[in-house]
């Protein structure tokens, strides 16, 4: 029989809404319920590309006795973290004060007022490995609540108060970091061997290399290169299906945690396009693996995460099942030697047994490897068996697809696809961006009493309950921007500026900065955290979708309130830099400024139907980070003055780059173009 999560809009609620245990969704339904039986809350949290997630709904949920002492001692509350990232980042930072980890399935045990008081992650069904079983936990927990029901309340009072302490953010500060100590303190925790940060596992770290891009100096340059290079070679990616697999559980990126997630996509486009910017034409080879990359993320893009009306879909499980219906992780990526003959026949398989590195003992496990590009010498080949690996991998059984759209996710992807179609000459790149765009604004936005609202998220062109978050609102603002550019579509600007400032009505501090999510009562804090997680922080979007918007529309008032935002990061930067990359590319990018390259406004006067000539894409290949770039044909209104008085010169398209009030001479041919966009005043 159905429960509460039957209507849900999550994938991931609906997986659970045929289960004995009686869940709630987040919502008052569920803590009046609490305070009406005077019992406690279990919280639990996940989401659908979770592979322990699932083990702990079928080693526990899906069991009737486990249901029947949870049903009868708390009320059940499941929650999609992908839908609530407010709710997950307020009780993931209780889970890690009271334990030291965190992860997901993430279970939490809260007074009927929500204040935690006990939290782990994943509990078995049986003792192991030091931890109660499941039924174990929430019968003690039952017990010590009717026991000793003055103790826990008093305890989860004393916990919301030291996590308050634990969890101020650092005073904005009244000076930047240098750029030398930054880009010296993430020198220190580079792996020079393998690229990336830190040890095993190892994320890709999309927003630390937008940043290392911005000075192109030699060190940083080198960083980001090999690190792109190392992943784009390594099982982290998806070498025939195109796109990036989440984390890799080693330090050489061989071995990969299976689930593809949306977001990290959308960041490594724009990475790997900014990343072969920068690369010099005289490397062709290591652009060409860039140029590999960035058409395959596409690619993966529109053919299996396009949803019907345009927005793109959330996330691809890690699981799958095997011929025999056995369910494995990362089972329809993975091959052996006899797997490669069946495919291409004995000579292509050899070749790629040696190009992929697929071993008779198996890089993964049971004698099974993951696809490494270890080298190639023939790249047409490389792409033939590529396809028809693909072609033999698309009759396996295909991981499960999160098909909700979630608003911030879809903006990273908007500003990456726009960015690869220009400078690509990839027309049809941009109009994909365009229908993900469309698609969010003409489902997200929903009237309210009148008022226009920004949900989080949708799933089948039906807008969830939940309301966007900090980060939904700068993301989609930054994409939008970038749209406008592209297209001469003050439109988007329009919709752009109307998002930064509802961001800034709803999440406002005191301090200039920006809470990560609007008021809650339901909440016992309101989450503020400046470190990006998987995604760059909520403040980092907006300051740098401000100044985005700031230079399209000529008003300053944006600029200096990203200015007031990007301070309260500061302090974060200094001591974390690794963990605050996009504000990290921002105090970068303000150097440059502060030594004569402010942000530059790019207008480039064409035909109507040329928005894409020869002149545009070198805009777009060659204008340095914070540029803003639109172009448009004569008498083209709504982006402020920059198309005031600008033709097009002896019939051809005309450019004209300012930055601030100083603007330099109009040019027509894109070998003068390097100049004015990189000329400092």
């Amino acid at each position: 029989m159905p429960n509460r999560l039957s209507d849900a809009t999550s994938p991931y609620l609906l997986q659970h809404a045929r289960q004995p245990v009686d869940w709630y969704p987040w919502g008052e339904e569920a803590f009046a319920e609490a305070r009406e039986r005077n019992v406690p809350v279990m919280l639990s949290v996940g989401y659908a590309a979770c592979h322990w997630c699932h083990v702990m709904a079928h080693e526990s949920f899906d069991d009737p006795e486990v249901a029947k002492v949870l049903n009868e001692h708390f009320v059940s509350i499941k929650v999609d973290r992908e839908e609530h990232p407010d709710v997950d980042a307020v009780y993931m930072n209780a889970t890690q004060a009271l334990t030291g980890q965190g992860g997901w399935p993430m279970t939490v045990f809260l007074t009927p007022d929500g204040l935690p008081f006990f939290a782990g992650t994943y509990f078995p069904p049986e003792p192991r490995q030091g931890l109660p079983s499941f039924t174990q936990l929430v019968e003690a927990l039952a017990k010590t609540w009717d026991e000793q029901h003055e103790a826990v309340l008093e305890s989860a009072e004393q916990i919301r108060t030291q996590l308050a302490e634990i969890n101020q953010v650092p005073e904005a500060a009244e000076k930047a970091p240098t750029a030398m100590q930054t880009l010296d303190a993430l020198g220190k925790d580079y792996d020079m061997l393998h690229g990336g940060f830190g040890s095993a596992p190892k994320f890709p770290a999309a927003m630390v290399l937008d940043a290392l891009l911005v000075k192109g100096d030699h060190t940083s340059l080198d960083m980001a290169q090999l690190t792109c290079e190392t992943m784009a070679r390594g099982g982290i990616h998806d070498q025939i299906g195109g796109g990036f697999h989440r984390y890799s559980v080693d330090a050489q990126w061989v071995v990969p945690h299976f689930e593809k997630m949306l977001y990290d996509n959308a960041l490594l486009l724009g990475t790997y396009t900014r990343t072969w910017r920068r690369t010099a034409d005289h490397d062709p080879d290591k652009r060409a693996l860039f140029e590999r990359v960035i058409f395959g993320i596409v690619d993966w893009l529109a053919d299996e995460m396009a949803t019907e009306n345009g927005g793109f879909a959330s996330s691809l499980d890690a699981d799958s099942v095997d011929i025999r219906g056995s369910v494995h992780e990362g089972i329809y990526y993975v091959w052996n030697p006899e797997l490669l003959n069946d495919a291409l026949g004995e000579d292509d398989a050899a070749w790629a047994q040696d190009v992929f590195h697929v071993t008779n003992q198996g890089t993964f496990e049971h004698g099974l490897s993951t696809l490494q590009l270890r080298k190639v010498g023939d790249w047409p080949r490389l792409e033939r068996v590529s396809a028809r690996l693909k072609e033999v991998r698309d009759g396996r059984f295909r991981p499960a697809r999160d098909d909700k759209v979630i608003a911030s996710w879809n903006g990273l992807a908007i500003d990456s696809l726009v960015t690869a179609g220009m400078v690509f000459d990839k027309p049809e790149w941009v109009e994909l961006a365009r229908r993900a765009a469309e698609a969010v604004w003409q489902v997200h936005l929903v009237e309210v009493d009148g008022v226009r609202e920004l949900r989080r998220s949708s799933r089948g062109g039906v807008p969830g309950d939940s309301p966007a978050v900090t980060e939904d609102y700068g993301a989609l603002a930054l994409g939008f921007t970038r749209l406008a550019g592209a297209l001469g579509d003050a439109t988007w600007l329009e919709r752009a500026a109307w998002l930064v400032d509802q961001a800034d009505e709803l999440f406002s501090a005191d301090d200039g900065g920006f809470f990560d999510a609007g008021d809650d009562d339901l909440r016992f804090a309101r989450p503020r955290d400046l470190m990006d997680n998987a995604t760059p922080s909520g403040t980092a979007t907006m300051v740098h979708a401000l100044r985005a918007v700031g230079v399209l529309t000529g008003e300053q008032r944006y600029g200096e309130r990203a200015d007031a935002a990007a301070r309260t990061t500061w302090a974060t930067v200094a001591a974390a830099p690794r963990h605050a990359g996009w504000s990290l590319a921002d105090v970068l990018v303000m150097d440059e400024a502060r030594r004569g390259l402010k942000l530059a406004d790019v207008t480039i006067v064409v035909d109507e139907d040329d928005r894409m000539n020869q002149l545009v894409r070198a805009a777009w290949r060659m204008a340095p980070a914070g540029s803003a770039i639109v172009a448009g044909p004569a008498g083209t209104t709504g982006f402020g003055h920059l198309f005031d008085d600008r033709e097009q010169r002896d019939g051809q398209a005309t450019a004209y780059v300012c930055r601030g009030q100083v603007c330099f001479e109009p040019v027509t041919s894109y070998t003068e173009f390097k100049t004015p966009l990189w000329s400092r005043t």
